[in-house]
């Protein structure tokens, strides 16, 4: 069986000699984490790794979308459903939903992430023509109000290319771009970046009971599967953003167990993107029975990713995280930055 290369990531100045940098980024390594599913783990010097595998863990990602990935980048959650979990369909109204928008990039999003699906446990899906009607206009209204990164949460094409149409610039899957046969061509054919995600199970089902051999490498082995298979159709590695799906078909301790080795994601070669925000175990572990609630536990996973050299960060409170990345990186840097 093969092995698993897990950068032990460091942030700060106190940088030794033979340190590399980690995908370009703000963090550096000088071992790696060694991970099996036939032996227990260990850890050896950067050095002795093979060469292709520190160049994929070393080589900066490319931009995605017109965003570098030198520096951690946030994706705002707007979800344009009568039914999300986290909101209570506050933007159901599109006006409301470009206003809130607009507000994000104010407070220094990087890219508004629009949702027509609510894709919470046990959530069903919508038709298209319905996800089409919420989220056309509320992509029209942001890319009128002015410019910045626009993606679209959907699973299917026929939304993917009334999003596109209306000014989305990346598609985010959280099927993978499994659920419709078409979003894969599609996406190839425009040259679209994407991001992918894991999930176990559908939205309805996903919660019930799910269960993996080793969740960390289950899930690692997915992605790397799917970005392999994307890129038969088409679409170039340097257009894929990964994403663990923290929530999607995983228990407490499953996420758990993924937050604690996140940086085995930047094996891929891709960016990294992490969507914890909100979730159900923050507020099992810190407290919050409602999704607002749960803000402070959220910006703490936020910030333990980006001590795994995680490049983005989906979040519900932008203007919060914002605030608490710039102070995470002057202290760490001694600096402001």
């Amino acid at each position: 069986m093969s092995d698993y290369h897990r950068p032990l990531v460091q942030i700060g100045p106190a940088r030794p000699d033979g340190a590399v940098t980690l995908a370009g980024g703000w963090g550096w390594f000088t071992h790696v984490e060694v991970l099996s599913r036939a032996s227990a783990p260990r850890v050896i010097p950067a050095a002795k790794l093979p060469q292709v595998a520190l160049e994929t863990l070393t080589a900066p990602r490319a931009p995605v979308a017109g965003l570098s990935f030198d520096r951690p980048r946030v994706m705002g959650i707007l979800n344009a459903t009568p039914d999300s979990f986290s909101d209570g369909g506050r933007h159901s109204d599109p006006q409301v939903a470009v206003a809130a928008g607009v507000a994000m990039r104010s407070a220094g999003v990087d890219m508004l992430d629009v949702g027509g699906e609510s894709t919470r446990p046990g959530a069903e899906t919508v038709p298209a023509a319905v996800e089409i009607a919420r989220i056309v206009p509320v992509i029209e209204g942001l890319r009128a109000s002015g410019a910045g990164a626009i993606s679209i949460d959907t699973r299917k094409a026929a939304v993917a290319d009334a999003a596109v149409a209306a000014g989305a610039d990346l598609v985010n899957d959280v099927a993978a771009l499994t659920f419709d046969p078409a979003l894969a061509p599609f996406c190839a054919a425009r040259g679209l970046p994407i991001c992918v995600m894991h999930a176990q199970g559908d939205p309805a089902t996903m919660q019930r009971d799910p269960r993996y051999d080793d969740v960390l490498l289950d899930v690692y082995d997915y992605l790397a599967e799917r970005i392999t298979a994307l890129e038969a159709v088409g679409i170039e590695r340097s257009n894929i953003i990964a994403d663990p799906g923290i929530g999607f078909g995983k228990t407490l301790e499953h996420n758990l167990a993924l937050l604690a080795r996140l940086s085995l994601f930047h094996s891929l070669g891709v960016p990294v993107l992490l969507g914890a925000s909100r979730k159900r175990f923050i507020g099992t572990i810190g407290g919050g029975d409602a999704g607002k609630d749960r803000a402070p536990g959220s910006i703490a996973v936020a910030l333990a990713a980006l001590n795994h050299g995680i490049q983005s960060l989906r979040v519900h409170d932008v203007a919060q995280t914002v605030q608490a990345i710039a102070l995470y990186r002057a202290a760490m840097a001694g600096k402001q930055i």
